[in-house]
């Protein structure tokens, strides 16, 4: 998306997550605008696709609305957020299908996204943490802690500790 084009409510979806947060950081589209685009869009699909087995979108909302206020005063927090694919046709995935569901080097996304759709009804756990605050400390060590809080996450949602 070009620097000088007018960002439609219908295109929000369309941006990529760099161009998204250039915007949002210059102030030209709100966080919450942007979650509330992509609620429609899940809510106008969703019927089709069964992609979602909860959307949780108070929380998203939640979310987007204190994101939008710590911009305004500087102030930043991370949300850690894990996800896990757990069971595919209901059934408990082993090792043998986490390749089909992971991306990894420089893995195109959307020809691996589309042959992990094929697969069949998928079951995942998202699990959104605890905020974390860069005002508590520094950005390497905010990084290190979301990491090992989402990789935490991750590893008990795959043992189906959640």
């Amino acid at each position: 998306m070009p620097d000088d084009a007018a960002v439609s409510a219908t295109d929000l979806h369309y941006l990529s997550i760099t161009e998204a947060a250039r915007l949002i950081e210059q102030r030209r589209l709100s966080p919450v605008d942007l979650t509330r685009a992509y609620l429609d869009r899940i809510e106008t699909f969703d019927p089709q696709l069964n992609a979602y087995l909860l959307v949780t979108a108070d929380r998203a909302l939640e979310a987007a609305r204190t994101a939008e206020a710590e911009i305004a005063g500087r102030h930043i927090t991370v949300q850690p957020v894990s996800t896990a694919y757990t069971g595919i046709h209901g059934i408990p995935m082993g090792r043998e299908n986490r390749p089909l569901f992971a991306w990894y080097g420089d893995m195109e996304m959307v020809p691996h996204l589309w042959e992990a759709l094929l697969a069949g009804p998928l079951d995942v756990v998202v699990q959104f943490h605890q905020p974390l605050s860069l005002d508590a400390m520094d950005r390497k060590t905010l990084a290190a802690c979301a990491e090992e809080i989402v990789r935490t996450g991750q590893a008990q949602a795959l043992a189906g500790r959640t």
